[in-house]
């Protein structure tokens, strides 16, 4: 996998964007989790600020992977749409001061670096975007049964008849 790598500061500081695409056959750690190793990610990245100034990225990923279906254990196309906010932050002491002010589970505060990899942070967020069990909402090629009760006998009717 080729590292697309960016200092993190400057490019939220002078809002750039930046956007690709990427085999899932590239992402050792996502291929490891589907079926195939087929499928494409696309993804976008924008900088910025937040509105405390903070610096913060924009990262979009969507595409298409192949998971297993934990019910019937058939490949399953599962579409990956994911949006984030990563506000940077210098340390860990930032980055929890910076959680405890903005104090909002929707945005992610992650730690900074002038060597910032995104191809290794695209592969986190597809991770962190599939399910823990993928099902399919009907399985192909079963049929959905009733489920069948059948007729409970009472204790009591038992008891009658081993007096009998």
């Amino acid at each position: 996998m080729t590292a697309f790598v960016i200092d993190a500061f400057q490019f939220s500081r002078l809002q750039e964007q930046a956007e690709g695409e990427l085999q899932v056959v590239q992402l050792t750690r996502l291929a490891g989790e589907t079926v195939d190793r087929a499928g494409t990610l696309h993804w976008s990245l924008k900088g910025g600020v937040d509105k405390l100034g903070h610096p913060q990225l924009l990262l979009a990923i969507s595409g298409r992977v192949n998971l297993v279906c934990q019910r019937c254990m058939a490949p399953m196309p599962f579409d990956i749409a994911s949006e984030s906010v990563l506000v940077l932050a210098k340390d860990d002491d930032a980055a929890d001061a910076i959680e405890e002010l903005l104090d909002d589970e929707a945005i992610d505060v992650i730690i900074g670096e002038p060597e910032f990899d995104v191809i290794y942070l695209v592969e986190d967020e597809a991770l962190l975007a599939l399910p823990v069990a993928p099902k399919h909402d009907v399985c192909p090629g079963k049929a959905v049964e009733p489920l069948v009760v059948a007729d409970k006998v009472s204790p009591f009717a038992v008891l009658k008849n081993l007096k009998q």
